[in-house]
């Protein structure tokens, strides 16, 4: 090959729902890399060719996300006068997206307490990957009945954690009817040996008894206080004017008649 040719290093495979971007150095200067995946059973695949970056997204090159892949990342002088020889490149780390993507936050839709009943609504992470129809597969669609969610939970202002499992996309959980509780979920893959827990989804708090200023927030603050200010501002203005017009009506009927 072209043994002056740096080689890629420190190859990293890095991925969220499925979508898949391999990243390596060093920054190239006068050549170029090219990218190719090989799967266990599927053709060799070439992305991002002749690239000056150091990340490729293969997202597309590893549609049979239960096979295992490994990633040729070639060095390529700019000059293509060597065409016959084999550029030098290197070798990545194996990747199975089944096994190692990392299951993105779940979005909670809705959350409601009411009397001793806690209900959350959520919505499965969606994956880069589409039906024939064009609309994006979730997670659950690759994982299927692989997939669980795990529900965190815990009296506001306290440190004590409950927790709750299911396989669909909501929880109904038992509470105590006066306090305020906050909770998160995160996807968890039990079949995997390692990252078998996805990110967090951000944390909410219930509120029992909610005000209408916590229902909806401070616009409905200013608009009550723009209306208190024209109220008041009316009531100090109105009377002023009614008292100069009784004034004004006495001077002009005192006003002697225009004689021809």
């Amino acid at each position: 090959g072209s043994p002056g040719l740096p080689t890629a290093v420190n190859i990293t495979w890095s991925s969220i729902n499925f979508k898949t971007i391999l990243q390596w150095q060093p920054k190239p200067s006068d050549y170029s890399y090219t990218v190719e995946i090989l799967g266990q059973t599927s053709n060799t695949q070439k992305k991002c060719i002749q690239t000056t970056e150091t990340e490729c997204d293969v997202t597309d090159a590893l549609r049979n996300v239960k096979e295992t892949y490994t990633a040729h990342i070639l060095s390529e002088a700019s000059s293509r006068m060597d065409n016959f020889e084999q550029p030098p490149y290197a070798i990545s780390k194996e990747f199975t997206p089944y096994n190692q993507t990392i299951i993105g936050k779940p979005e909670v839709q809705n959350y409601t307490q009411k009397d001793s009943k806690m209900n959350i609504v959520f919505k499965d992470p969606l994956t880069p990957y589409m039906f024939p129809n064009g609309s994006f597969k979730s997670v659950r669609d690759i994982f299927k009945n692989d997939l669980e969610y795990k529900l965190y939970y815990w009296k506001d202002q306290s440190s004590g954690k409950k927790e709750a499992t299911t396989k669909s996309n909501k929880f109904e959980i038992n509470v105590e009817n006066t306090k305020n509780y906050c909770f998160y979920i995160q996807a968890i893959i039990p079949s995997r040996r390692n990252n078998r827990a996805g990110q967090e989804s951000m944390v909410l708090c219930t509120s029992v008894g909610r005000s209408i200023l916590d229902e909806y927030g401070t616009e409905v603050f200013i608009i009550i206080a723009v209306i208190a200010v024209s109220v008041l501002t009316l009531a100090i203005v109105l009377p002023v004017v009614l008292c100069k017009r009784k004034r004004a009506k006495p001077a002009r009927e005192k006003q002697p008649l225009n004689v021809a």
